[in-house]
């Protein structure tokens, strides 16, 4: 069933642990996802990203997301994730997204606001909440010339934006990136008990694929209810379709499929997101 998340992650908080969202980019993807959680009977948070919108349209994941998620007796959010085009955030509230993300993170602090109440006002109005990031959550390192470009999230203004703004929830930089990383990140733990100990605004990690078990779990239980995972699905998809040696294009869907499949039920117990059922 098709539900909102504010009620939803404000248990998670409550009860100590987080949603995957999970970004799709077409039908084999999503299938994958909605398989699981229905195996498993655990929320999911179906996130589609606008950057994906040149290998799926907006138009065709509201579609695929209602489908899929209506199907299931565990609630399931249609987010939209990292929006940056107002007209684009707002066109997927119309639609029916039940979530969406604007992110003017990489703004001024004042423009980052601004933006943002225009499209709480907007979407509250319609019944659908909104997440938005501050500080900013950049680039993984995949390659030795590549550079991070992630800049930490300050308590003083994690606080003064979830009160001027009124967002629902908050995607906050501790130290993860998007992307892969060359080793394991350093998780800023202390930044993110003084950002949950100043505020009641729900927090989300960004950059959540290959971050560690061991810190993704510690962020879980140190008060994130949210977390977010693209890369981690592809990997795996890609390489077992390479040790699978298809011989047929579905064989070659199916390897994919399964290994995502896999992933994400990795990621529910290290998100302990079975005790949405305790």
């Amino acid at each position: 069933m098709l539900a909102t998340s504010k009620e939803l992650l404000q248990e998670a908080r409550a009860k100590k642990f987080a949603i995957p969202s999970t970004n799709f980019f077409d039908q084999l993807s999503i299938k994958a996802y909605t398989e699981v959680a229905g195996e498993l009977k655990l929320p999911i948070i179906l996130g589609y990203a606008e950057v994906h919108g040149k290998y799926l349209s907006l138009e065709e994941a509201v579609l695929l997301g209602k489908y899929y998620g209506e199907k299931l007796e565990v609630p399931a959010v249609l987010h939209l994730d990292h929006g940056v085009t107002p007209s684009l955030i707002r066109r997927a509230v119309d639609l029916g997204f039940t979530s969406v993300m604007i992110d003017a993170s990489q703004k001024s602090f004042a423009e980052n606001v601004e933006k943002t109440k225009e499209i709480v006002a907007y979407a509250h109005n319609k019944g659908v909440v909104v997440e938005a990031e501050i500080g900013h959550v950049g680039t993984g390192i995949t390659k030795a010339e590549n550079a991070d470009d992630s800049i930490y999230t300050s308590v003083e203004e994690a606080v003064k934006f979830a009160e001027l703004t009124e967002v629902d929830s908050l995607a906050i930089s501790i130290g993860t990136a998007h992307g892969s990383y060359r080793g394991t990140p350093v998780i800023n733990f202390k930044r993110l008990k003084e950002i949950a100990g100043s505020m009641d605004t729900i927090l989300v990690l960004h950059g959540g694929s290959s971050s560690g078990d061991d810190n993704l779990e510690k962020c879980v239980l140190g008060g994130i209810s949210k977390i977010n995972l693209f890369t981690d699905f592809i990997l795996a998809g890609i390489d077992n379709v390479k040790k699978g040696n298809p011989e047929s294009y579905f064989d070659m869907k199916n390897l994919a499929k399964q290994a995502m499949k896999d992933c994400l039920q990795h990621y529910y117990k290290v998100f302990h997101t079975d005790r949405y059922n305790a």
